[in-house]
């Protein structure tokens, strides 16, 4: 397997894409914010000090996503048609599961889009809540899912995509 962000001397480069097709493009992300139970009951309670943490998490994630090309080096700046954030407590794991589907039309895909969505998303909540205890982890962040393109639909093993 060739790495495509490197020329034959082992030097970084921009993968030009110039040639490629428009295609639809579609990435869903996600990951999870652990936290102590009490935590994530001031989060559902509205009981936060600086304010709605979900949805100033969303609002994070979707202007996260719309940066990408500027943050990541070697990245596209890609033109976002969509971006849709869902923002789940999850008392069973006493966390904050965070998924994110970014969309286009273009010549290459919108996986780091939306990986940089989840990213920024689980940042914001670990920051808004941080006053409750800095022991929370964020974990799991992955690709979940992404089709369009030459290399076609790919599915994480163990995922089951929404219809």
């Amino acid at each position: 397997m060739s790495l495509t962000h490197f020329n034959e001397r082992g030097e970084a480069r921009m993968v030009n894409v110039g040639g490629k097709t428009d295609t639809l493009r579609v990435a869903v992300a996600e990951g999870r914010v652990v936290m102590k139970p009490d935590t994530l009951r001031l989060i559902m309670e509205g009981g936060v000090k600086k304010g709605d943490v979900l949805n100033t998490a969303r609002l994070a994630g979707i202007m996260a996503a719309k940066k990408t090309g500027d943050l990541i080096p070697l990245c596209h700046p890609v033109p976002i048609h969509a971006v849709e954030l869902e923002l789940a407590p999850q008392v069973e794991s006493s966390s904050v599961l965070i998924r994110a589907r970014v969309e286009t039309v273009g010549k290459t895909g919108v996986e780091m889009d939306a990986l940089m969505a989840v990213s920024v998303a689980a940042l914001t909540v670990y920051d808004m809540v941080k006053s409750a205890g800095k022991d929370m982890e964020i974990t799991g962040i992955s690709l979940l899912e992404k089709s369009g393109g030459k290399s076609g639909h790919y599915i994480k093993p163990g995922h089951r995509p929404e219809k």
